[in-house]
């Protein structure tokens, strides 16, 4: 044979190469796929994997991801006192064989022998007041052994409030709940990029048969997508909306998340969780039940698989939760409202509730001195008592022991302590790191925009409250701070 013309090598040539682009096409849509199916709430298995890799990969168009914290000016750390007592944390007594001695604040009360509490699952208006009744005796049969504070009077900024005795307030009893409880009837959802929180609210909401979901809940929390931070009030507000009833506290304990589940009271809390190093994050994670011979919760979450009636040890709960100031919200009915306030009891007083919100914080760093979170939930505490002196000292030593890189795109204690206490520099370069990672933060922009005016410059702090509001058009604080510019 001849030797093939031109126009036949030509063609024998596509031919060889005729699979190349279409299969580079289809590797490109499924590599297209994986990354961006989880934003869109579908899970793959070995994502985590994937994400692992591609985070290796270089990316040099980002800003560098911090590891912590901006830490305060060494100055500033040596000025500190080196015994938790000098910011306000109490050391942990000795008991007279040299143990430790448990804080009263953080002791819980045992029932008098003889004392039998069961709390029934609610099923009706009936019961529900029934139940609050059953409640309230209990809680009345046991006393703490220390009188609370009673509501202190305003002071000025830095000056320690005189604190009055009261009586002492009824405590919760130990265990009043059931050995288990669980509650059924939940809708679960896998979050869609940034959404744990629409996606966590309308979880609990649609126990009370609701039929939301967080696509039509993110317009109405954020509704700038790409907004990292929804707080504990915002989901309170939006379910109110909906015509439910719902309460954020801090300072919780175990004992009470179970006694509000075992009345049918499903609880959200705000959770640290670190799915990577250096890939810390604030996260909220529905309960709906707990057993205690395994010593466990049952949970649903939006991001965490299996994601629906996930297991969590009370340990790894109270670890991750106290990232937080073990901060919860209950999502109940009006009729429940009776069970509910019993069971808050003296915390539905903010004042008391930070006190003692500030005594578990207390014991814990003079316990572990070397503990971030225990420090900075000190600061937050103080700070919501009026007492910023203490809490920027407290502040201070939690961000020199090195606190997580996004801490303060969730938790504003420090800008408002520092505020207080003329610390402005430190405002500006904390709320500069947050923003040089990413802009959609509109509490580091409202509280920058209060650091310039705290300086003087005008035109700078209304460009900051305007930022917020690009950011979150309903953020009321930043249209209150751009009216005192006139």
């Amino acid at each position: 044979m001849g030797s093939p013309t031109p126009y036949a090598r030509a063609a024998g040539s596509r031919s060889d190469h005729s699979l190349f682009v279409p299969v580079l096409l289809v590797v490109a849509c499924l590599a297209a796929l994986v990354i961006t199916l989880p934003f869109s709430g579908v899970h793959l298995p070995g994502e985590r994997r994937l994400y692992v890799l591609l985070d290796r990969i270089p990316q040099p168009w980002k800003p560098p991801r911090p590891l912590y914290v901006l830490p305060p000016d060494p100055a500033e750390v040596a000025a500190l006192p080196a015994d938790p007592a000098g910011a306000g944390v109490p050391a942990v007594p000795a008991a007279p064989d040299g143990s430790a001695v448990t804080p009263a604040a953080t002791a819980v009360a045992a029932p008098s022998a003889g004392t039998s509490i069961s709390v029934e699952p609610i099923r009706s208006t009936a019961q529900a007041s029934a139940a609050a009744t059953q409640v309230a005796q209990a809680v009345q049969a046991v006393t703490r052994p220390a009188a609370e504070a009673s509501p202190a009077t305003p002071v000025a900024a830095g000056a320690a409030p005189v604190m009055e005795e009261s009586a002492p307030e009824p405590a919760l009893p130990a265990l009043p709940a059931p050995p288990s409880a669980k509650l059924d009837g939940f809708r679960h959802q896998w979050q869609t990029w940034n959404n744990c929180g629409p996606a966590t609210i309308t979880m609990a909401t649609s126990y009370f048969g609701r039929p939301e979901t967080q696509a039509q809940a993110a317009p109405w929390l954020k509704p700038n997508p790409n907004d990292k931070n929804v707080g504990p009030d915002e989901l309170v507000a939006y379910a109110r909306s909906l015509g439910l009833r719902a309460e954020w506290r801090a300072g919780g304990d175990l004992d009470r998340l179970k006694l509000l589940l075992a009345n049918n009271v499903p609880v959200i809390t705000s959770i640290w969780i670190t799915p990577k190093p250096n890939d810390g994050l604030g996260h909220y994670r529905l309960l709906v039940g707990y057993d205690d011979a395994a010593g466990r919760f049952t949970a649903y979450d939006s991001f965490v698989p299996p994601g629906a009636d996930l297991t969590v040890s009370y340990g790894q709960l109270d670890e991750e939760w106290r990232g937080y100031n073990r901060t919860y919200i209950a999502v109940y009915r009006s009729a429940q409202a009776d069970v509910v306030a019993a069971i808050l009891g003296a915390d539905r007083d903010d004042q008391a509730m930070f006190e003692r919100a500030l005594a578990a914080a207390q014991a814990e760093a003079a316990a572990r001195p070397n503990d971030a979170f225990a420090w900075f939930n000190a600061g937050t505490n103080l700070v919501a008592l009026g007492r910023t002196s203490e809490a920027v000292a407290a502040f201070d030593r939690a961000r020199a022991l090195r606190l997580p890189w996004r801490m303060l795109w969730y938790q504003f204690g420090p800008f408002e302590a520092y505020l207080a206490e003329g610390r402005v520099a430190d405002v500006l370069a904390l709320t500069g790191a947050n923003l040089q990672q990413t802009g959609d933060l509109e509490e580091s922009h409202y509280y920058r925009g209060r650091a310039l005016q705290a300086q003087g410059q005008t035109a700078a702090a209304r460009a900051s409250y305007q930022a917020a509001l690009r950011t979150n058009p309903k953020y009321q604080p930043a249209y209150h701070a751009l009216a005192t510019l006139g």
